[in-house]
Order: structure tokens, then sequence, then C-alpha cells
């Protein structure tokens, strides 16, 4: 370590970059839980509005990441790391507001079997990301590598209900073009978002094997 990186670390770090991260992973989680109430029976219409209030919340979020960026000096990890997750929890909140988007686009009144999986897939793995985004706090880096294994398991599971409702749907002769065509556009727009935390896991690990 040279002199000037010695004294850079003893310097104190403004740590506010942990509560705006947790506080994004926080929102993606509630947009897509409040897409998940598809299943509940709650109105379409109602459900895309929810989320994009969450997605905008997720969008004011970003503006303070980035302005603590530009007025902070010292930081615990690395201001393009804290950056680029930053932008990753927020494209996060904004597939699922697409997704939702897609629902009210196609009129989805009762999701279908896939969708309800896929939905409930969705939540559980956001879940996992909010607590690898708390690892990072408690320099739990080993621990991510944990949450990371468990999102990519629970992506595979995501894909393969997609792969399978999909093939279902060509495979019988008689399904409406119009049935094929909502089902594969919602089905893919939940299945982006499911991917996309992958995404925030993977960029977790690397900060992990980078900090641990």
């Amino acid at each position: 370590m040279g002199l000037q990186a010695f004294f850079h670390s003893l310097l104190p770090k403004d740590e506010r970059c942990f509560d705006l991260l947790e506080k994004q992973a926080a929102v993606a989680n509630a947009a897509t839980r409040a897409l998940a109430t598809l299943a509940e029976g709650a109105k379409v219409g109602d459900v895309a509005k929810r989320v994009q209030e969450h997605k905008n919340a997720g969008d004011a979020l970003l503006a303070e990441v980035e302005e603590a960026l530009a007025r902070t000096y010292v930081t615990p990890i690395d201001r393009e790391d804290i950056h680029a997750l930053a932008i990753e929890l927020d494209d996060l909140a904004s597939l699922a507001n697409q997704a939702a988007r897609a629902c009210e686009m196609m009129d989805v009144e009762r999701p279908s079997a896939a969708m309800l999986a896929l939905l409930g897939l969705l939540v559980e793995t956001t879940v996992e990301v909010a607590t690898g985004i708390a690892k990072l706090r408690t320099r739990s880096y080993s621990e991510i590598f944990g949450v990371n294994a468990r999102v990519r398991t629970l992506e595979k599971r995501g894909d393969r209900v997609r792969r399978v409702a999909v093939s279902q749907l060509f495979l019988t002769g008689d399904t409406d073009i119009r049935v094929i065509l909502r089902e594969r556009i919602v089905l893919d727009e939940i299945g982006s978002a499911l991917e996309h935390c992958e995404v925030v896991s993977d960029t977790l690990s690397n900060l992990a094997v980078k900090h641990g």
C-alpha cells in the first residue's frame, strides 16, 4: 500500500451509500410485491399504478445516490462500484414496472399458472437481492456467495417455468393466437426482471471477491 493510499484508508468513510442501496433494494422488492398482488385478484390498472409509484421512488433514490457520490470524498467501497450497483437496482424496479405495464397492456385480469409461478419466484428473488445488499454494510462477503447461489437457483427455476409454458402454448393446436401472444409477452417481461436479479447478484459477488 502506498503512502497516499495508507492515509486515505485512515479517513472516516461516509456509509450513507449503504442506506441508499438498501432502500433501493427494498423499493425493488416492493415493486415486485405490488406486481404479485395480481395473484390476489387485484385489478391490473391499480397494480400498474402502484408499481409505477415504486419505480418513481427508485428513480429518486438513484438521484440521491449520485448526489451523495458527488459530495462524498471517501466511500466504504469504490464509488464506481456503488454507482453501478445503484443503477442495476434502479433497473430492477424499472423492469418490474415494464412487466406491470405489459400486464396492463395485455389486459391480464387472471394470470395464468405460469405467470403466478414466475411472480412468486420474482418476489422471492428480490428478497434474496435485498439480503445480499445488506451484507455489504457488515462486510459479510462470504455470505454474499450463498445469496448468489440461491438467486441463480431461483432464476433457473423461473427459466424452466417460462420455457415449459411457452412450449405448451405452441403444442396446443387450438390455442387462440391472442392468448399465445399475451402469455409470451407477459412471461418474457417477468422473466427479464427475474434474470436481472441474477445480474445484481453477480455484481455483488464480484464486490465480495474484490473486497473480501
